[in-house]
């Protein structure tokens, strides 16, 4: 059996990414990764803070490994319900407001879903002069409500309450070039990749060296995802999470990307000396970067004290927490790599 079949990942990546799940409400996709798992035999349990494990015995089993890739995501939340009817939000996770004008959302209200579009106040140009300077912030931003209502009262009517979440519509799109560009690759293509990896260890029958704990985290975006649950036998702790790129950056599109260090600090030499040494057995396209306004459930975890080794690689992600974008062949590297790096020795 060929493995990564990439094309298989891209579709399981399309699937997520239509899965509304801001930070505090990824239950449906948590949901959605506990059902796929189940229907091909991989059982999974779910820890109180709504994350998903699945623990893979090894050989070994008295030294563990521990893999995270977050389904939580950007989104927002209710903050207010103007006169006009139209709501302000409260930003879920970190993001610029500029990334989400004119963008298509959806407001989960307690029994219905609304549909809606983030604007700026002052957006119609044959109204306000100047609006292009309007700064873009929480008090300018809100959302117009696919719904006849033009009151506060209108629009509590309908059910929408302070506290909704809203999540944006990630429009989805895979070209024919082997781009890959939508809302909220950051994290779902890690999460998609390992999906493809457990159900093709299950398949094929693999057996790792030693036990390793998937876990799919639902609140990387606020701090959080990854930072509990982590078994006392854990020795390595791996994060897979976009690569970070822009001007200064050493990564890119069609590479996997692995982190030197982010705004945490440095992640463990040995650990990052070793992720390289793989990528270099396998042929594996890589850079090495250092992502300067970043952390991930790994430095999370060693921020609450675990002692473990950590590491972050990644798809390189275009134009993160916006309109993202990546390659196949990234997503194949990151998914070839996580592939070798279970099956290796600790270092």
């Amino acid at each position: 059996m060929n493995y990564p079949d990439v094309a298989k990942t891209i579709k399981q990546i399309e699937n997520l990414v239509n899965i509304p799940g801001p930070s505090g409400y990824a239950y449906e996709a948590i949901q959605y990764c506990q059902d796929y798992l189940k229907s091909h035999g991989i059982d999974s349990n779910l820890t109180r803070k709504g994350g998903l494990n699945v623990t893979v015995e090894g050989e070994d089993t008295s030294q563990h490994r521990f893999i995270t890739a977050h389904v939580d995501t950007l989104g927002a939340m209710v903050k207010e319900i103007l006169p006009s009817g139209r709501l302000t939000m409260s930003k879920i996770g970190g993001f610029s407001w500029n990334a989400t004008e004119g963008e298509y959302c959806k407001i989960h209200s307690a029994d219905k879903t609304f549909t809606g579009t983030i604007c700026l106040h002052e957006t119609s140009v044959h109204v306000y002069r100047g609006n292009d300077d309007i700064k873009r912030d929480n008090e300018h931003m809100e959302v117009r409500i696919d719904e006849f209502t033009t009151t506060q009262e209108e629009t509590e009517a309908l059910g929408i309450s302070v506290g909704d979440f809203i999540s944006f519509e990630p429009r989805f799109e895979h070209t024919e070039s082997g781009f890959v560009k939508s809302r909220h690759l950051d994290d779902k293509v890690s999460a998609a990749i390992m999906l493809e990896l457990l159900v093709h260890l299950k398949e094929e029958n693999i057996k790792l060296p030693y036990t390793t704990h998937f876990f799919f985290s639902n609140n990387e975006e606020i701090g959080y995802g990854g930072n509990s649950n982590i078994p006392t036998e854990v020795v390595e702790y791996i994060a897979v999470d976009m690569g970070a790129l822009g001007d200064g950056q050493q990564s890119d599109e069609y590479t996997v990307s692995i982190c030197a260090k982010d705004a945490s600090g440095p992640y463990h030499y040995h650990l990052r000396q070793h992720l390289v040494a793989l990528c270099k057995d396998h042929s594996i396209d890589y850079k090495v970067d250092i992502y300067p306004y970043y952390m991930s459930d790994a430095s999370a975890a060693i921020s609450a004290g675990n002692d473990i080794r950590h590491g972050l690689f990644g798809a390189g992600i275009e134009s993160s927490h916006a309109m993202e974008r990546t390659h196949h062949r990234s997503i194949e590297a990151t998914e070839t790599l996580l592939y070798h790096y279970v099956q290796s020795p600790l270092i």
